[in-house]
């Protein structure tokens, strides 16, 4: 055992993935229970630890040594064994969650700020906070002075951080505050990475409110815990890339458009260019209900067929690194675009209608080709991050997507 995460749920984790990034240490994934945590600590068979939740306050009373700046937050994220076998405590969290500001571009100075939460990464953003010259910064606890029953009390707040693990994988439709009740918010940061896009960084973009996830944190943190670990200088410069690598191989690609417009073909070259798996929708429907979807939407109904497509939606949206072929119809309800957004760029492929075939689709059998193209095209332009043009084999057009998809992230 040598270095590695230590929490008590971690299979939403990138760490392993993200430390390879900047040392050739050997890093692995620690979860675990509250009760078998003293035995852990107490064998110390390590290295070094990074620490994530819930043991961030309770790792610090085992250290025997602390940094000024994990003994000033009164929390810790980063242990290492030192040469006589003592256990020295840092704070990562802290250097992250400025890195998040600085790339956010969400000034705190001055400002009223609500941090949601009262845990280990509450106290490093509040240490942050203070640092930066915060205003007011008020902390929303479970229960106490300031708590969720009397929050209507901060609707002035400018910016909300969200410290909590409220809106996590895989419990990725819960939000902690709704925005609509902060009127005067000028900016939204939420910790947590994964899913990519919580419910309230969607809630915040719906609202044009800016806003960041905490990926970018998360990169930056791992830089100067790697900086602790190897005893070596590692510059910024590898944080923005290790952010930007990360992204690209965790973000789903989910393909959109019209029945018969090539999104499985496109999708399956796709994932085969990005060494991913593939995921067609309407066949994974097929093999639950047993029929073609054709057959069960005559038996059934479109609604009842929509009710699977969008449950189907749900635990695929909180996936990532997939390519996802979607069901033509599925922008036909709005509560599919959360699902698919939070975890993925959007593509709406695009193709004539006069090249599209209809054996074999229900939908398109039924009415005028036309008319469902004019209803649905507002439809796929308003989930679509990208509209790209199937007009090409389908190996081509997925490199043109790859290509796309980087000018839009850079």
């Amino acid at each position: 055992m040598q270095y590695g995460l230590l929490g008590e749920k971690l299979s939403h984790s990138y760490s392993p993935e993200l430390h390879a990034m900047f040392g050739d240490y050997p890093y692995e994934l620690y979860e675990i229970s509250p009760e078998a945590l003293g035995d852990f600590l107490r064998a110390r068979d390590f290295q070094g630890l990074n620490v994530t939740i819930p043991y961030k306050t309770t790792v610090m009373a085992v250290c025997d040594h602390l940094t000024e700046a994990a003994e000033a937050i009164g929390s810790v994220n980063t242990v290492v064994r030192e040469p006589g076998g003592g256990l020295l405590g840092d704070n990562t969290d802290a250097a992250g969650f400025e890195g998040m500001l600085w790339k956010s571009e969400i000034p705190v100075r001055g400002k009223k700020c609500l941090v949601l939460g009262s845990g280990g990464a509450s106290l490093a953003v509040q240490y942050v906070l203070d640092k930066q010259g915060a205003g007011e910064v008020v902390v929303i606890s479970r229960s106490g002075k300031d708590s969720y029953d009397n929050i209507h009390r901060h609707k002035d707040a400018q910016v909300i951080i969200n410290a909590t693990p409220v809106g996590m994988y895989p419990n990725t439709a819960a939000s902690p505050v709704d925005l609509r009740e902060f009127p005067a918010c000028e900016g939204v940061l939420d910790l947590i990475y994964n899913p990519s896009r919580t419910a309230l960084i969607q809630q915040a973009e719906a609202l044009r409110i800016p806003r960041m996830g905490g990926l970018y944190m998360l990169v930056e943190q791992a830089r100067f815990s790697a900086q602790i670990f190897t005893k070596k200088t590692f510059s910024v410069i590898r944080t923005v890339d290790a952010f930007q690598t990360l992204r690209r191989r965790k973000e789903n690609r989910v393909l959109i458009g019209m029945p018969g417009c090539g999104k499985t073909t496109v999708g399956y070259a796709l994932a085969q260019f990005l060494d991913r798996p593939f995921v067609d929708c309407d066949q994974k429907l097929e093999e639950s209900f047993g029929v073609s979807c054709e057959d069960f939407i005559n038996r059934n109904g479109e609604d009842a067929f929509r009710d699977h497509e969008t449950a189907l939606l749900a635990k695929l949206g909180k996936e990532s690194g997939l390519v996802i072929s979607t069901g033509g119809g599925c922008v036909t309800r709005a509560e599919n675009y959360p699902h698919l957004h939070q975890n993925g760029a959007i593509i709406f492929l695009e193709r004539e209608l006069s090249k599209l075939p209809r054996k074999g689709r229900p939908l398109s059998l039924r009415g005028n080709l036309q008319d469902m193209y004019t209803i649905r095209l507002p439809m796929y332009r308003r989930f679509a991050d990208l509209i790209v043009a199937n007009n090409a084999e389908p190996e081509r057009v997925a490199r043109n997507v790859e290509v796309l998809y980087d000018r839009f992230n850079s």
